[in-house]
């Protein structure tokens, strides 16, 4: 049996009444509401469920396809309804689309509203939403290559400023600058953001973004992301660190498409970046119920799969690495703690059967298998009865619970180790 006390806690939690009196000798139930641990997911689902058929999922830009008419439209609700309280009764923790290209395809007219409705919906639901990303080469707005590079510097603080102070409150977490390994070496096609690299250097790029976001929010959770998981970015965060870059989570993707990581490769990483003391985030993680990307695709996005690439033997396949992922990192590593799958339903990024859930929204065993760890066996649930002072002892796994009491019902937050006071009514 695993050895869980890095994710649990203990506490003493007095109970009283709406009267502030102790409730004492009552019979209360104590039920786990979320976890402190971020069981996460992209949640590009809920532009759609917030604003309406006609926004894409991907990236917050309008979509330009026919419009849909009203039976379309209802087929649509009732279909993304379903999936959209499948999510919710899985995850705690949504990433949210903020590519620059498809966030302010026109200079001066971001998609605020869209993404702002999509972030308060998902807060509502007692989810933690992190916001992806602020920078990067990749995805970056055509109109930027018009200015010079002091301008389009300026012009991306500007932005991180804007995005960081605006969300305040509803986004604390944000993924500042994306997949920077590769720059300012990068051939594929001439941007914005690498020129700005080149010219710059990288530390001193990462630097430059970071403490926009942090001026913006000195409270919030800023991240650096990279899929190049290699000694470069280990020597990249190093000297980031050393510069005095505000880096508050290491974010390291994990696309599994060419090979599902063996437990050594991943203790293997896990040692190379754990000696920084910093929480560790997998941001962005996809185990694929289907055949392998051909090892000679150097990048990812050239990769697609066909529609029938899922078998029911590659769903149980991908089922049994994802369960055998999450109990390595949440059973063993204290310094993961955050844990993003990808695509919430097949056919997502490079059409990939990735998701938890079919493209008709049925779930597949990768859901059971989630859910299985995340609501029952690492759940808390019990029963007690009060001292005459109104305390009862609470052991449990971190996050917040719900206690009830003569039908009555409060709520409390198990992290440290203090006392707890919770009213009832």
């Amino acid at each position: 049996m695993a050895d869980l006390s890095h994710r649990k806690a203990e506490a003493k939690v007095k109970v009283v009444g709406k009267d502030g009196k102790p409730v004492g000798g009552a019979k209360v139930h104590i039920n786990q509401c979320n976890h402190e641990f971020l069981f996460g997911c992209g949640a590009f689902e809920a532009l759609p469920y917030t604003n309406g058929p006609e926004v894409h999922n991907g990236n917050g830009s309008l979509n330009e396809k026919k419009p849909l008419t009203d039976a379309e439209k209802e087929a649509f609700r009732v279909r993304l309804e379903d999936r959209m309280q499948k999510w919710l009764g899985l995850f705690n923790y949504g990433t949210l689309p903020f590519y620059w290209g498809g966030f302010e395809p026109e200079e001066g007219k971001p998609h605020t509203e869209q993404l702002m409705a999509a972030a308060k919906f998902l807060k509502s639901k007692d989810v933690t939403v992190k916001g992806h990303p602020l920078c990067w080469h990749t995805g970056c707005v055509p109109w930027l290559m018009n200015y010079d590079n002091e301008t389009i510097l300026r012009k991306q603080l500007e932005r991180i400023h804007r995005e960081v102070g605006t969300f305040k409150g509803i986004i604390d977490m944000w993924d500042v600058i994306n997949e920077v390994v590769i720059m300012p070496i990068y051939n594929k096609y001439d941007n914005a953001i690498t020129r700005i690299c080149k010219e710059r250097g990288r530390v001193a790029l990462v630097k430059a973004v970071f403490d926009a976001a942090q001026e913006s929010n000195p409270g919030g959770v800023f991240l650096i992301n990279d899929f190049n998981l290699s000694t470069n970015y280990e020597i990249l965060i190093d000297g980031c660190l050393n510069a005095g870059v505000p880096i508050k989570a290491i974010g390291l993707q994990s696309h599994q498409h060419q090979g599902v990581w063996t437990k050594d490769k991943m203790e293997e990483i896990l040692r190379r970046y754990e000696h920084f003391g910093l929480p560790i985030h997998f941001t962005e993680n996809t185990i694929v119920a289907g055949p392998l990307v051909a090892p000679e695709i150097d990048d990812l996005q050239d990769a697609h799969y066909e529609d029938d690439a899922a078998t029911p033997e590659y769903e149980q396949k991908q089922a049994d690495a994802l369960e055998a992922m999450y109990r390595t990192l949440f059973e063993q590593h204290p310094l993961v703690t955050a844990i993003t799958n990808w695509d919430f339903g097949d056919g997502a990024w490079l059409n990939a059967p990735s998701g938890v859930i079919r493209r008709d929204n049925s779930l597949k065993p990768s859901y059971k298998a989630l859910h299985r760890l995340i609501k029952e066996e690492w759940h808390t649930s019990c029963e007690a009865v009060t001292d005459a002072g109104g305390y009862v002892t609470v052991k449990g796994f971190k996050g917040s619970y719900e206690v009830t009491a003569d039908g009555k019902k409060g709520c409390f937050r198990l992290s440290g180790g203090s006392d707890v006071l919770v009213t009832v009514e």
